[in-house]
C-alpha cells in the first residue's frame, strides 16, 4: 500500500463522527464542569494508549524535561500527552496527526482548557514534517509507529527537527517472540495497516537514524492490566462510565480489548517504552 494510501485509511480509521460534541456531552454526564474544564478531566479519553495519564506521567519523566523546552508530539491525536507536557511540565508543544478531527476536537480541548498558548496542534503526516531541522528540544510518540510501514523515514525525520542532544521518547505495541495476530486492535481494524516490530528491530532503526538509547522498559505487565481493567469496565451491568476510550473506538471495543489481552498473554506482542538521545 501507498504512504498516501495508508494515511488516508489510518486516517479514517480513527475518524468519529461528532466526536468532539460526544465528549463534552460525556464530560456533563459525568459531573464535570465545561467551564472549568483541566487536562485531568480529559485524561479517560484524550489520552489514548495504555496506562493513560499514569503511563504518561512515567514516560515523561523519565525524559527530565527543563521548564520552557519546546516538544514535538508526534501522532499527538485529540493533545492529552500535548496538553500534560504545557500544564505539568512548563513544554511549549507542537503536535501533528493526520486526523483531522482529531486535531479539531484537539485545539477545542485546548482551548477550554486553557492552553492554547502553550500548546499547537496541526494536521500532516509524520513522514513529512513540516520544520526545519533542529527546530525542536525534544519529540515524543505515543502508541503511533504501529500503523506506520516507512519506520526508517519516521525516526529519520524526528531526528531531522530535533536539535543535538535532544531526548526522544517513544512508548509503543511491539511485536513479540511468538507469531501470531489478531484483529481488530486499537490501532487497526485489518493487517492492512498494521506494521509491529520487534525491540531488537527498533534498536537498530533508532541507531541508524542517528539515536542512543538511554532507557529502555518492557511493559507489558501495564498493558495486561489496562485491558484487563477496560474489559470489566465494558462488561459492567451498568456499562462504562460516560467518559472514556470507548468514544473513540466503538462497537468494538471490547473485542479490541479482548484481542490484546489474549495476544499479550501469549506473548504475541509487548508494550515497550524508550528514551533516546538525538547524537550529534
Amino acid at each position: 500500500m501507498a504512504i498516501r494510501d495508508n494515511e488516508t485509511t489510518v486516517a479514517a480509521y480513527y475518524t468519529v463522527n461528532d466526536l468532539g460534541t460526544r465528549i463534552l456531552s460525556a464530560l456533563q454526564a459525568s459531573g464535570i464542569n465545561l467551564d472549568t474544564l483541566s487536562p485531568v478531566d480529559l485524561a479517560p479519553v484524550d489520552e489514548f494508549h495504555m496506562g493513560g495519564r499514569a503511563a504518561t506521567q512515567h514516560v515523561i519523566g523519565l525524559m527530565h524535561l527543563p521548564h520552557g523546552a519546546r516538544v514535538l508530539d508526534v501522532g499527538s491525536g485529540l493533545g492529552g500527552v500535548a496538553r500534560y507536557l504545557a500544564a505539568e511540565c512548563g513544554c511549549r508543544v507542537t503536535g501533528i496527526d493526520l486526523t483531522a478531527e482529531y486535531v479539531a476536537v484537539g485545539k477545542m480541548l485546548t482551548e477550554r482548557t486553557g492552553l492554547t498558548d502553550k500548546v499547537d496542534l496541526h494536521i500532516g503526516s509524520a513522514l513529512d514534517l513540516p520544520w526545519p531541522e533542529a527546530t525542536f528540544d525534544a519529540a515524543v510518540t505515543f502508541h503511533v509507529a504501529m500503523n506506520i510501514a516507512d519506520r526508517p523515514r519516521l525516526y529519520a525525520e524526528v531526528a531531522r527537527v530535533i536539535r543535538p542532544g535532544g531526548m526522544f521518547a517513544i512508548y509503543d505495541v511491539m511485536k513479540g517472540p511468538k507469531d501470531g495476530m489478531l484483529f481488530p486492535v486499537p490501532w487497526a481494524e485489518t493487517p492492512g495497516t498494521s506494521f509491529l516490530v520487534t525491540p531488537d528491530e527498533m534498536r537498530k532503526l533508532l541507531d541508524q537514524a542517528g539515536f542512543e538509547i538511554v532507557h529502555e522498559e518492557d511493559r507489558r505487565e501495564v498493558a495486561l492490566r489496562h485491558h484487563r481493567d477496560r474489559l470489566a469496565q465494558l462488561s459492567a451491568a451498568d456499562g462504562p462510565p460516560p467518559i472514556g476510550l470507548h468514544l473513540l473506538q466503538g462497537q468494538t471495543a471490547s473485542l479490541k480489548s479482548r484481542n490484546m489481552v489474549n495476544m499479550l498473554d501469549a506473548n504475541q506482542i509487548t508494550l515497550g517504552a524508550i528514551v533516546a538521545l538525538r547524537r550529534a
